[in-house]
């Protein structure tokens, strides 16, 4: 049987959150729709979701505290949506986490397919056993398999987001070689770099806390080679 998948939807503007809530379901989704960032939280410690929709501009937190919050105790996707069109806006929404972000007006069909591929990227690192695959790295103690988007330090399996995991794959990949923060960008957001973006470094920071990897500030295992980007090994 297909998986029925569970999607909080999170706008204060009830036709907006209904609209979403409409195209969502015809596409066999079961939606959750909460006006605040309260009712979310709420939500969030009752349920079990694969997949979130926030709006930036909630009467009580911000979209990208909510977004945070979020974060800091669940895997799945985030996807925000806003009205705001400046690029620093999607980098914030971006470099606290989120795995996506749309502007309003928006075409139900994009955010639908948008959904979609989220989904689709969040159950590969959600399932099967660990199995012995070409698509398999070991640098130093680090072992990620991407066949099954699970990630091992020294025998102990470590918890990443499919951001966090796609970019520690491409440092493990391209062993040795210094990979700057724009190529990073581009290769896990598949997206065009912005100027003054530190999404990336945000993220390197993130891994490097779950790894363990910090050492007065510097990486054992990811490097940082000043002014040009990152390596592993």
């Amino acid at each position: 049987m297909e998986q029925k998948y569970h999607i909080l939807v999170v706008d204060d503007e009830p036709e907006i959150a209904d609209l979403v809530g409409v195209y969502l379901s015809s596409e066999g989704y079961t939606v959750t729709k909460c006006l605040t960032a309260g009712q979310a939280l709420e939500a969030a410690e009752g349920e079990s979701f694969d997949l979130a929709i926030l709006d930036v501009m909630l009467p009580d937190l911000s979209g990208f505290t909510l977004c945070a919050r979020l974060r800091e105790k669940y895997p799945f996707p985030i996807l925000m949506l806003t009205a705001k069109t400046s690029d620093m806006d999607k980098i914030n929404g971006l470099t606290i986490g989120a795995d996506d972000y749309m502007t309003k007006p928006f075409n139900p069909l994009e955010l639908a397919a948008r959904v979609k591929a989220q989904l689709r990227r969040y159950t590969r690192y959600n399932g099967g056993e660990r199995k012995d695959s070409a698509d398999e790295v070991d640098v130093a103690g680090l072992v990620m398999n991407k066949g099954t988007h699970r990630c091992w330090l020294y025998e102990e399996e470590i918890s990443l987001t499919p951001i966090e995991f796609d970019i520690l794959w491409t440092l493990c990949a391209h062993k040795g070689q210094v990979i700057s923060a724009e190529q990073l960008f581009e290769q896990v957001w598949g997206e065009k770099y912005l100027e003054r973006n530190n999404t990336v470094m945000v993220h390197i920071r993130r891994i490097r806390e779950k790894l363990g990897d910090t050492v007065r500030g510097e990486g054992r295992i990811i490097k940082t080679v000043w002014g040009v980007g990152y390596r592993i090994g």
